[in-house]
């Protein structure tokens, strides 16, 4: 349902966004006939919270970081969620993360936990394809991060009252999970990990914020990958959550394909590096990150 905004970030920029969203009488629209933009296809910042899971990180023999590992991301990362991930050619490993993203609706700055928590706008999925060989030439992990059309994100925004807490977050290769995790098992959670940037940085309305995967059981063995963030029980409606989202519906143009440039992740599996279609084992070792709804025709859903 139509909001009459552009998109969920100027929806989030009224301070009454929630009352508007509530009370959302505009077009409505099949959601499976929608061609989603990112949640927020122009945040302020993307602040990354890295080595975040619990058990993951003592299953790799380390202690509990005493601080959060921040790293960030920028807009033009971010794609759709069933948009085609823009895969660089400058890499040769691919891979897929399934995260949790945390969406502010409220500024905040120098905020204590209680205050960053009711900041929170809702939740949403976002899989951080990310460049392994460019993310470890360094100690710092941002090169790898953020290349251009590589972070589907979306499609809906999921308000805290009805998402509850003990999220499940899971990604699943050709319908084998390989990827799994509670959100309960996080050593910052969104309250607390908000607090803390606070204290460096103000964080506007529709900043987003990701934490780092679960543990992952490998590397992908084909490009068919989707995550998922599952409640702890259902909500009691999606209306409100639909009146909140309707309207991220793609506005701007399509992204397209750097001929010459990089690599597509096509409906269908299809791949191209410059012109020529590649064997997708060859690439990455099957990294690219895309699957084909068989209901949606030939539009790749990513994440």
């Amino acid at each position: 349902m139509e909001t009459g905004h552009s998109d969920v970030g100027a929806l989030l920029a009224q301070e009454n966004w929630r009352t508007i969203a509530e009370s959302a009488d505009g077009a409505a629209h099949d959601r499976v006939a929608l061609n989603y933009a990112p949640l927020v296809p122009r945040p302020g910042k993307i602040v990354c919270v890295g080595l975040n899971y619990a058990h993951h990180i003592r299953e790799m023999g380390r202690e509990l970081p005493e601080f959060p590992t921040l790293f960030a991301k920028y807009p033009e990362a971010l794609v759709g969620a069933y948009d085609d991930i823009v895969l660089p050619t400058a890499s040769t490993a691919i891979d897929w993360e399934a995260e949790l993203a945390v969406v502010v609706g409220t500024r905040v700055r120098h905020a204590d936990e209680a205050t960053a928590e009711a900041a929170i706008a809702g939740f949403a999925v976002l899989n951080d394809v990310t460049a392994r060989d460019w993310q470890y030439r360094t100690m710092q992990w941002l090169q790898g991060k953020t290349f251009e059309s590589t972070t589907p994100f979306g499609p809906e925004l999921v308000t805290p009252d009805e998402a509850g807490v003990g999220l499940d977050l899971s990604c699943a290769i050709d319908g084998e999970q390989v990827q799994g995790a509670n959100t309960a098992d996080l050593v910052f959670g969104p309250a607390a990990t908000i607090a803390y940037v606070s204290t460096v940085l103000t964080l506007n309305l529709g900043t987003c914020s990701r934490w780092v995967p679960p543990a992952a059981s490998g590397m992908p063995a084909s490009p068919r990958a989707t995550s998922r963030l599952d409640r702890s029980s259902p909500p009691p409606s999606p209306v409100s959550v639909s009146a909140a989202t309707r309207a991220s519906r793609r506005t701007h143009g399509d992204r397209g394909t750097r001929a010459g440039a990089e690599v597509v992740a096509r409906g269908r599996g299809r791949i191209q590096r410059n012109g020529r279609r590649v064997d997708r084992r060859r690439v990455g070792g099957g990294q690219p990150v895309a699957r084909l709804d068989e209901d949606h025709g030939d539009r790749p859903r990513c994440a």
